[in-house]
């Protein structure tokens, strides 16, 4: 059997390391996993990407190119738009060569594929939604959250985001062999309930984590690698974009931690450098920068006494699924994927949507828990029981091994 995984890039974001996470996991299960990819930065063999020097430099301008047409419209919601229209790509005709039994899409956005290019490809499809791109006008989340919360109203539709509709619809009627991939309910019950993909077959499977490399490790010994208080209860943030993307919540996260205890508690930021206004919280806070490599991730989730999610829209985050399985429980709003990981006063806390007093209250919740010992327990065995990647990859397998008979 033979799967070919595709993304625009094999490790950089959220996508690609849930993408890359499954490739790996497969591999383990003697499948013949390979990966396409647009961009390409790790030095694994198995993930292919533009041969040529003409065609890697084209690459790196693809996502530039792609979004020119956004451009000409003022009143785009901050929120990333892709129109997914640029062509020349050689991507299909590179899957359709490599004749796989089952074509796994990702991420394909960033100028790697057209919509159309979709209908091209030859063997039976499957697509994990890893945002609501696939089924939305060119948006990748449509920012149906609190406007009290400074999101932008919705507006009147551009004639780019019309036109995305309609050649999504068109391009979509083309293909009888694809199969959708909910990561999350929330995500898989739009996608059902949408108007371009709800006659797909669809089916609800998370993304793996290898819970060997996420494991809990001393917290006296992490905080003293990082350089971290010994005698502090430490709040863990962090996200690409963590401090510019309004839809990662770091609003709402300074907003709740106005109330918590600043004496006893200091923040943790990673994913992001300090932004102007650094001076925002009472907490003394540490900015990390990014971090991409899973040592210092799991040394980061275990010094940390709990990890804070404060995102208005998501899918199935990783960074929830990683603190947890590090033993570390994670407050977020109980919104989109949210709930699939995170059990209420169990290995974490979901606060209502966008209220940050409840927020800072989930904080103070498990700050304060008489047990923390028993809230790590559970964290650690919510991924075991249910996200473990041998577990899941056998879920994968099962669904290959079924489209392939079909």
């Amino acid at each position: 059997m033979k799967i070919l995984i595709v993304n625009t890039s094999d490790i950089q974001g959220g996508a690609a390391r849930a993408a890359y996470r499954l490739h790996q996991a497969l591999l383990v299960e003697g499948i013949d996993s390979q990966m396409l990819v647009q961009s390409k930065l790790s030095d694994d063999f198995t993930v292919y990407e533009p041969v040529s020097k003409i065609r890697k430099g084209l690459a790196k301008l693809r996502p530039h190119i792609d979004s020119f047409p956004v451009r000409f419209y003022k009143k785009q919601s901050k929120t990333l738009f892709s129109p997914g229209w640029f062509p020349f790509s050689d991507i299909v005709s590179r899957i359709n060569q490599i004749n796989p039994d089952v074509v796994h899409l990702h991420w394909i956005t960033g100028g790697m594929m057209r919509i159309e290019d979709i209908a091209k490809i030859k063997a039976p499809i499957v697509w994990s939604l890893h945002d609501m791109w696939p089924f939305t006008d060119g948006y990748h989340y449509d920012g149906k959250f609190d406007v009290e919360n400074n999101v932008q109203p919705e507006i009147a539709k551009s004639v780019l985001q019309i036109n995305n509709f309609k050649r999504k619809r068109k391009a979509y009627r083309k293909v009888n062999n694809m199969t959708i991939i909910g990561l999350s309910e929330w995500l898989y019950t739009c996608s059902k309930n949408s108007d371009v993909l709800s006659d797909k077959d669809h089916i609800r499977l998370p993304n793996p984590i290898n819970t060997s490399t996420y494991s809990p490790f001393s917290k006296i010994k992490a905080r003293e690698l990082l350089n971290l208080p010994l005698d502090k209860k430490l709040i863990l943030f962090g996200a690409m974009g963590a401090t510019s993307d309004p839809r990662k919540g770091f609003k709402q996260l300074s907003e709740a931690l106005k109330v918590i205890d600043s004496k006893n508690t200091e923040l943790i930021v990673f994913g992001s450098s300090a932004p102007k206004n650094a001076n925002s919280f009472s907490q003394n806070t540490h900015y990390l920068g990014a971090v991409h490599d899973d040592v210092t991730l799991r040394v980061l989730y275990s010094a940390a006494d709990v990890m804070v999610v404060p995102s208005l829209q998501e899918n199935l985050s990783n960074a929830i699924m990683e603190s947890l399985s590090c033993g570390t429980p994670v407050v977020g709003f109980d919104i989109g994927g949210n709930p699939d990981l995170i059990d209420h006063k169990c290995n974490g806390y979901l606060a209502k949507p966008y209220d940050t007093a409840d927020l800072a209250a989930g904080i103070n919740w498990v700050l304060g828990h008489s047990a923390p010992s028993e809230l790590s327990i559970h964290s650690r065995e919510k991924v075991l029981t249910n996200y473990d990647s041998k577990l899941v990859a056998a879920q994968y397998i099962d669904l290959y091994k079924g489209l392939i008979k079909k």
